[in-house]
């Protein structure tokens, strides 16, 4: 049967290589000297830094161009905000504010806990801040309703006297005075009501609000962070208190990558100490231990360059970039540990010249398709929606090319100038030449430190390291063995069906308050508010795009039905409309509206009596409405992305043109787009990296092997990630992009040996692969999970997540690498021809 190759691509690569080893052989100093320079001028771009920073939580993890965002643009233009009627229902941004929540874990409605509220109620409205060489206070800052600071429903009620709660009937969720209405179940949290009853019997939990104008950005900041210091510094006896602002997430999120910058040391420390034990050999001549702390330099000089050059180019720098270098290291080492074993099977009696010729060879196609692959899949992944996505795609894709490149010639560079020490037998620390055999006159302990240089006479290459030999001798026959293959197919098809079952519970969507450290006083805040105000969500604001004839009977009929449409909804609890109470109005005091005079006429004086509702309507100078706004309270019966989806939906379906909006909706939009982005992106990636495995890899059969290795190690860490307590969001969507390259890594090196071998028999063909190749490989994952081991140890739940898929990718590429992907290939005959 004749044999079937691909290879006219792979053999000039080949050849091209192999002259490149042999110029870079002939020349290491240029090699050597010409990275180092062009890093430390692209470096330069790191004093740009600071000015490039970006990270605006809503800019870089919400999608770009998501609904909501437009929908926001949509309702600023229809109903511009009126900054002396300030109104929290109706604000089209999360607003500008401090809150707290005061707890208790009795009743919080007792005369004490209220009298502790009411004095840091005081102090924070008291409150001095000195900006600008002048003083101001809350009264200073407020919003306004009617020229008076926003004030807070529970402290109304009991007229900031916390004695009068003992002669107040509070209801729930809305209690009703004489002149107004409060809706209580955003002040009163942990309700438990009178039986069959309204009327509260006791409560946990106590909301208070502050909020500030929107006019002066700088000095309202000081004032929240005046609110912060005081609120954390007061000691209250009978409650617990936790307070956030407006601005606590995105200050928040600015002190991660401060928290993980001492990782950096440690995480180098490792890899530095790993790559020179790994690569250390007893031989004093022949150890490698100036060629792996080159190769932990080699990465550094990789970051240093991408990122210096993407900071020139003015291009944004996310917090999420930060993990990057810890996922260089990995691939930069990897490459190492192959160049390192190709090294080692040249013959030591060549000219360094060609020793280089042969090991580029050998490892650099190898290395160009798991490199091309990794920063292909991360390029790919910059059509992303996100911000933050597209950031780190971008850093870590040039970072894979420049750490690709000082690979080739740096790390190249050093393994000559190793190369020509080893030649004329030099100590590897002293670089004082020393006896390849020990003299007789010397003790054995002289042969530990001053004797080198030895190689096996027969092959004249440099002997066999243990791991490989173990490889050779028993791991790879005991993997090719029969019996070992069945129980090999049994462990993983039980993976493929855990992996399976996970994907099946994976959830979806980012906590925001993962975005803050674990220790941060917002954490708190967001527990006690999930704890006690989650029964009711959402007041969602409907906006009626079009202009209505709101007298009109048939007209009326539709709105209504629309109305009835929502109500409908399991989640809907109720309906806020300015025209509903309008009608109320009108039936109350025997008016007729049912013509535009009418309507046009009384309308007017309604108004003047509700002046909250003239923001709800959009009127021409005609007095002809335009827009209006009518707003439904939600419930917590359904996830978020539910929710939100019906509601459009609904609007949709409504014979008037709608439109359902709400703050956060631009958070929840990363629910409509995440799944099908992320399986998109992965799927265009699949058949990219098909297309670069026909290219380059001289065997059909293997390239499809290779994706299938991807789509089974992407479903394992997916499903695994589910189980670990991983959501898919932006920050999972990051690393599962980057997991979209790294999950063949280890299993395109086996391919390329196996194909690469000259053995005819598949299970041979399998054992040289696993000799040539198995023992680099596992020092390859070893240093990548060593390097990113110490993020487990962060308080970031980003650099958590990045080490948890991290760890699953390397892992399950290694179970890839070295056991399915082998006995997957011995079943493949038709691998044998090539």
């Amino acid at each position: 049967m004749a044999r079937f190759r691909t290879d006219c691509i792979e053999r000039p690569l080949h050849i091209c290589f192999e002259m490149m080893g042999h110029f870079i052989g002939s020349h290491p100093w240029w090699f050597l000297i010409g990275p180092l320079i062009l890093s430390t001028s692209l470096g330069s771009g790191f004093y740009l830094l600071e000015d490039r920073l970006s990270n605006n939580i809503e800019e870089q993890f919400t999608p770009v161009d998501g609904q909501a965002k437009m929908e926001r643009k949509q309702i600023q233009e229809m109903f511009p905000a009126n900054d002396s009627m300030f109104s929290r229902l109706r604000l089209s941004t999360d607003g500008n504010y401090a809150t707290l929540i005061a707890t208790s874990d009795r009743n919080i409605l007792t005369v004490e806990s209220l009298q502790d509220i009411l004095d840091l109620d005081f102090k924070v409205r008291s409150m001095v801040v000195q900006f600008d060489n002048r003083s101001f206070e809350y009264v200073d800052v407020c919003a306004e309703v009617m020229g008076s600071c926003t004030t807070n429903d529970i402290l109304d009620i009991i007229e900031y006297n916390a004695n009068n709660i003992d002669t107040v009937n509070l209801t729930f969720p809305w209690y009703y005075s004489d002149s107004r209405s409060f809706a209580l179940y955003l002040s009163l949290g942990s309700v438990k009501l009178h039986k069959e009853s309204s009327l509260v019997e006791s409560a946990e939990a106590i909301q208070l609000h502050y909020y500030l104008g929107e006019d002066n950005k700088t000095k309202t900041d000081f004032w929240l962070e005046s609110f912060i210091h005081l609120v954390s510094n007061a000691s209250l006896a009978s409650i617990q208190v936790s307070y956030s602002t407006s601005m606590s997430m995105q200050w928040e999120f600015k002190k991660s990558p401060a928290s993980v910058i001492y990782l950096f040391s440690i995480t180098y420390a490792i890899a530095i100490a790993f790559s020179i034990i790994s690569c250390w050999r007893l031989d004093n001549v022949r150890t490698k231990v100036w060629v792996a702390s080159c190769g932990v330099l080699c990465t550094g000089l990789a970051v240093l360059s991408s990122f210096g050059v993407l900071l020139l180019l003015d291009q944004p720098f996310v917090m999420t970039v930060a993990s990057c270098p810890f996922m260089i290291l990995g691939i930069g080492l990897d490459d190492m540990f192959i160049m390192i074993s190709c090294w080692q099977r040249t013959r030591v009696l060549d000219s360094i010249p060609d020793r280089l010729a042969d090991t580029y060879k050998d490892a650099a196609v190898s290395i160009s398709i798991t490199t091309l692959t990794d920063a292909l899949a991360l390029f790919l992944g910059y059509n992303s929606p996100f911000g933050s996505v597209q950031s780190f795609c971008l850093y870590a894709g040039i970072s894979i090319c420049f750490c690709y490149l000082y690979s080739i010639t740096f790390l190249g560079a050093c393994m000559a100038l190793n190369g020509q020490r080893e030649a004329e037998n030099k100590h590897w620390f002293t670089c004082a030449k020393i006896p390849e055999d020990l003299p007789s006159r010397n003790s054995k302990a002289f042969s530990i430190c001053c004797v080198g240089g030895s190689y096996n006479r027969i092959t004249e290459k440099e002997e066999t390291q243990p791991m490989s030999y173990i490889f050779e001798r028993f791991y790879g026959p005991f993997l090719t063995h029969k019996l070992v293959k069945a129980c090999v197919f049994v462990i993983y098809a039980g993976y493929l069906a855990v992996s399976i079952y996970g994907c099946f519970t994976l959830k979806e969507g980012l906590d925001i308050k993962n975005l803050a450290l674990d220790e941060s006083y917002i954490v708190n805040y967001y527990n006690n508010q999930r704890q006690h105000f989650s029964e009711y969500s959402y007041n969602v604001m409907v906006a009626v795009k079009q202009p209505v004839l709101y007298w009109d009977e048939d007209e009326q009929k539709h709105l209504h039905s629309c109305i009835s449409n929502f109500e409908r909804l399991n989640f809907v609890n109720s309906t806020f409309a300015w025209f509903l109470s309008f009608e109320q109005y009108a039936n109350a005091t025997n008016l007729n509206i049912s013509s535009q005079e009418a309507f046009q006429t009384h309308l007017p004086r309604f108004l003047e009596l509700n002046a909250m509702f003239k923001q709800d309507i959009n009127l021409t100078a005609d007095s002809e409405i335009q827009a209006s706004r009518f707003f439904i309270q939600t419930i917590n019966k359904t996830t978020m992305k539910d929710m939100m989806t019906r509601l459009r939906e609904t609007a949709e379906d409504c014979p008037v043109e709608l439109l359902v909006y709400h703050p956060a909706f631009i958070y929840f939009d990363q629910y409509a787009v995440i799944i099908d982005n992320t399986v998109q992106t992965i799927l265009v990636a699949m058949v990219v990296m098909l297309v670069v495995s026909l290219i380059l890899i001289p065997n059909p059969l293997c390239s499809i092997w290779v994706a299938f290795a991807m789509c089974s190690v992407i479903v394992g860490v997916a499903g695994f990630m589910a189980l670990w307590g991983v959501n898919l969001d932006s920050i999972s969507m990051i690393n599962l992009v980057m997991c979209i390259g790294f999950s063949v890594d280890f299993s395109t090196h086996i391919f390329y040996s196996f194909v690469s071998s000259q053995k005819n028999d598949v299970n041979e063909k399998a054992i040289d692969a696993l000799a040539h190749l198995g023992y680099p490989i596992l020092q390859g994952a070893l240093s990548t999970v060593l390097g990113v081991v110490v993020l487990s140890m962060s308080g970031s739940y980003i650099f958590r997540t990045f080490f948890k898929i991290v760890f699953l990718v390397i892992t399950f590429g290694l179970l890839h690498g070295l056991v399915f992907i082998p006995v997957f290939l011995t079943l493949s005959r038709a691998c044998v021809w090539c």
